[in-house]
């Protein structure tokens, strides 16, 4: 297919040129979206996405060029925690299958007021909750650089349209990296925005107080086209911030501060290296490709200087105390009674409640109830919760403090890149210990969502196996607070002197 790994940006310029229809380019996806082996989608509905389809392009055919948005007649696939009316949310859960929500989200609203036409509902880990997509109830999702490994998660499905063309952009949360992560498994480009810049409203919850919506498609210019939509004010979601509209597009391909030119568009520019990111937690060829993206970043003027987190570490397990027990609490509203799973085996209130959420949860989401319910249990409250949020401001300092030297945080998004499914991540601090070991692999993109801050992944290189793969490797990006348009120019500066944006996985091996 001709459009099938163009970025958002080239088909524009085909669909104003009349080169292709919206209903032909929409068609095309969901051609690509029937049957396709990387457990990427989980619903369609093709008559609803051509109907949307014909609707935008009688649009286009009304609207000036120069009054049209950006995203007018180009798809999305949206990741299976965003409600839909049109099509099943399940949240990757047997708990919801089949349910049909009878409102959108926010942000898919506001997508599709920009014109954006829905493919379907991307594959994620249950409830948001994993850094594998091997928790989905109905099937895992498979990397489509080897299909033997994980795409990451929990947006995994998300980012696997993306990575094998099966959509041009896609829909994810990030939650503790949920997008950053796969993005970089797969190769693409992902960003969580600051906590409350998207909407809330419509999110299946995992945990309130981190869940933040955000874009992923091949490039920062597509991030920041998407992300202008998705963003603004929603009096429906109580952390939403009354921030006014923007366009995170606006510093696209400008110098980054006075200083800079033409050449060297990041002069001035100062990138900060915290000394937890850069150490032997990270493989041979992490490390390899993200110092190959630094010396590009530095040919293009930015200063790197070394910073201190010193509290990286300590995100893990509070991370980990705060994240289930806002699921805990979250997720007993799913009881059998008022929608979802019901049990037939219940005879009464009490097993009613027990065998549905028994028989529906997946073993990853009951051992995060679990593990919530126990922290917020009487006697343990003060104990784990609190002194846990205590810890999550002291790692919000540690971020304040690193800005004060430097506009950004560069650094990896996981330790090593993707991992066989089945298998867990060979990192030395959890030998023989699967389950922690895939919750280390979160270690540094946990950091910014306990901080609420903005933070990117970017492709910035590949690892070879000894089978002949090639394995995408991530360069992340971290952000003061609201600085989403700067990064993604910083991003985009760095996508135009590089091309593995570009590059696209070869299927004939991928499947071998």
């Amino acid at each position: 297919m001709e459009f099938r790994f163009s970025p958002l940006s080239e088909l524009r310029r085909a669909l104003d040129s009349g080169m292709v229809s919206v209903e032909e380019l929409a068609q095309d996806y969901l051609a690509a979206l029937k049957n396709e082996p990387f457990g990427a989608s989980l619903a369609v509905a093709p008559e609803l996405t051509l109907k949307q389809a014909r609707y935008c392009q009688n649009l286009l055919e009304k609207t000036p060029p120069d009054q049209r948005s950006p995203l007018l007649g180009l798809p999305v696939i949206h990741k299976d925690v965003f409600v839909t009316t049109g099509w099943p949310t399940t949240a990757g859960s047997k708990i919801l299958e089949n349910y049909q929500s009878p409102f959108n989200a926010q942000a898919v609203d506001q997508l599709e007021s920009a014109g954006m036409v829905c493919l379907g509902k991307a594959n994620c880990d249950e409830f948001a909750m994993g850094s594998t997509n091997e928790h989905s109830a109905y099937k895992p999702a498979r990397n489509p650089w080897d299909t033997r490994r994980i795409p990451g998660g929990s947006s995994g499905g998300s980012a696997v349209a993306v990575a094998a063309g099966l959509a041009p952009a896609a829909t994810g949360t990030d939650t503790g990296g949920s997008i950053r992560q796969p993005a970089a498994m797969c190769g693409i480009t992902g960003i969580k925005p600051t906590y409350g810049r998207v909407s809330r409203w419509g999110l299946v919850a995992y945990a309130s107080s981190l869940d933040q919506a955000g874009p992923m498609a091949r490039t920062a210019q597509d991030c920041a086209w998407m992300l202008s939509a998705m963003a603004g004010f929603d009096p429906k979601d109580s952390t939403s911030l009354n921030e006014p509209s923007e366009d995170f597009a606006r510093l696209l391909g400008k110098p980054m501060t006075d200083a800079a030119s033409t050449e060297q568009p990041l002069r001035g520019l100062r990138l900060g290296m915290p000394s937890q990111y850069f150490s032997n937690q990270i493989s041979p060829a992490v490390a390899k490709a993200l110092e190959a993206a630094l010396q590009v970043l530095r040919g293009l003027g930015a200063e790197t200087l070394e910073v201190d987190l010193p509290r990286t570490e300590l995100s893990l397990p509070a991370y980990y105390v705060i994240a289930p027990a806002e699921a805990s609490s979250n997720l007993s509203r799913f009881d059998g009674v008022r929608y979802g799973h019901r049990s037939e085996k219940a005879t009464d209130l009490e097993s009613l409640y027990c065998l549905s959420r028994t028989e529906a949860f997946g073993p990853e989401v009951r051992r995060r109830i679990l593990l919530g319910s126990y922290v917020l249990s009487h006697g343990y409250y003060d104990a784990y919760y609190l002194q846990a949020q205590k810890v999550r401001r002291l790692v919000a300092m540690d971020f304040d403090r690193a800005f004060e030297h430097c506009d950004f945080i560069v650094g990896p998004v996981s330790p090593v890149t993707a991992w066989r499914l089945g298998d867990s991540p060979a990192l030395e601090a959890a030998k023989d210990t699967p389950l922690l070991a895939e919750y280390l692999s979160d270690v540094f993109t946990l950091g910014a969502s306990l901080s609420g801050l903005p933070a990117m992944s970017m492709p910035c290189g590949f690892e070879s196996t000894a089978g002949g793969h090639r394995l995408p490797v991530g360069l992340q990006l971290i952000g003061p607070r609201f600085e989403e348009a700067k990064m993604l120019a910083l991003a985009d500066h760095f996508q135009l002197a590089t091309n593995f944006h570009e590059q696209t996985p070869d299927f004939s091996g991928a499947q071998s």
